[in-house]
């Protein structure tokens, strides 16, 4: 097993010897790859002090053999063998009689069917367990994280000459996403976002036939996958020379973007990063058209834990991967979003996105 997944459990182990708990039940496809590098679907964990199990059938189990070697891979035969009687058999043979389940990444009607099986066996539902240790990222996971953001800059860097009166949205998104795979991405950080005009207000505008034209804003916003860690950044420009409203508009978003970014060190409060940003956004004559998220974490999931909004309680902490992305969207006129990824350190943080911020493109 890597160095990392062994630290990874290590400390999950900790954390449910902490809880009186011997074993816990894995639901979510991330947590799971997390934990045991398993990269395909229909797939559960159970993490005992010793062991960890992977249940899947035979569509995926040669994966499973060759992706978690550290695991003992359990291939269920679906039509003689219920989910929760092949959890059961895992269960006795390991001697648990005390399981944490996910219960965040399972309905009712499947927990139920799951439960009716493990009767004697002391079920207590767990959230965000497994969640809260992905918050801070390993050196191996940061790695692929500038992997995938290094990919994205090229992409970007490629594409932008195709930036030109005429061309769609939905064109360029095409362009920019065959790009990031031709360069080595696993598919995409998640589907493109590319607005131009007025419909760069929407913050997340699904890319249509509206084509580009000379002084149209555009917002775009996309991301690459490396072994599954995923980046996101947003860059904003104008078709041609800004006007000084535009400028006005890029400008305060840009030092939004930077207020927040000299905020951030170990230690810091979320809620700090926040304020250092909306301080600025909200004394412009724009306030009434930004939002209170500032960012996230990114990494084998899109969106992650922390959320860095004004309620955000968390005390960042060294090795977050977050997004900071300010941004101002003015209805039936345009939008504007500045966003990069970086990587808290003990002192300050260091950038993983790199593509430049130049607003005015040539026409």
């Amino acid at each position: 097993m890597k160095p990392e997944f062994t630290q990874r459990l290590s400390t999950l182990r900790q954390r449910m010897a902490a809880d009186e708990q011997q074993a816990l039940l894995v639901f979510s496809l991330d947590n799971l790859r997390y934990l045991s590098n398993y990269s395909g679907e229909a797939a559960y964990g159970i993490v005992t002090m010793d062991q960890v199990f992977l249940i899947t059938d035979y569509r995926f189990v040669e994966q499973a053999k060759e992706e978690c070697l550290a695991c003992q891979i359990i291939c269920r035969n679906r039509d003689q063998q219920s989910l929760g009687q092949a959890i059961r058999v895992v269960l006795d043979t390991s001697h648990i009689s005390t399981l944490l389940f996910e219960a965040g990444h399972i309905n009712l009607q499947m927990w139920s069917g799951i439960a009716q099986e493990l009767t004697g066996i002391a079920c207590t539902s767990s959230s965000g367990l497994v969640e809260e240790l992905r918050k801070v990222k390993d050196a191996w996971e940061i790695a692929q994280i500038r992997k995938a953001a290094a990919i994205a800059d090229q992409a970007l860097h490629d594409s932008l000459p195709l930036l030109r009166p005429g061309i769609s949205e939905r064109d360029f998104a095409l362009e920019l996403e065959y790009r990031m795979q031709k360069l080595g991405s696993e598919g995409l950080s998640f589907p493109s976002i590319v607005g131009f005009g007025p419909r760069s207000a929407l913050p997340h505008c699904i890319p249509s036939g509206k084509t580009l034209a000379e002084g149209d804003l555009v917002v775009i916003d996309f991301g690459a996958v490396i072994n599954g860690y995923r980046s996101d950044m947003t860059r904003s420009f104008v078709a041609g020379r800004a006007d000084a409203r535009q400028r006005k508009i890029f400008d305060i978003v840009q030092s939004a973007q930077q207020a927040a970014l000299q905020s951030l060190h170990a230690g810091q409060l979320a809620t700090a990063t926040s304020a250092a940003a909306s301080e600025i956004l909200q004394a412009s004559e724009f306030a009434a058209y930004t939002s209170t998220g500032l960012g996230h974490g990114v990494g084998i999931q899109l969106h992650e834990q922390p959320f860095i909004s004004p309620v955000c309680q968390d005390r960042l902490q060294a090795s977050y991967v977050l997004t900071i992305e300010p941004g101002i969207y003015i209805p039936g006129y345009g939008g504007v979003r500045i966003e990069d990824d970086v990587v808290i350190l003990d002192d300050g943080y260091s950038f993983i996105t790199h593509a430049p911020k130049v607003f005015e493109l040539p026409i």
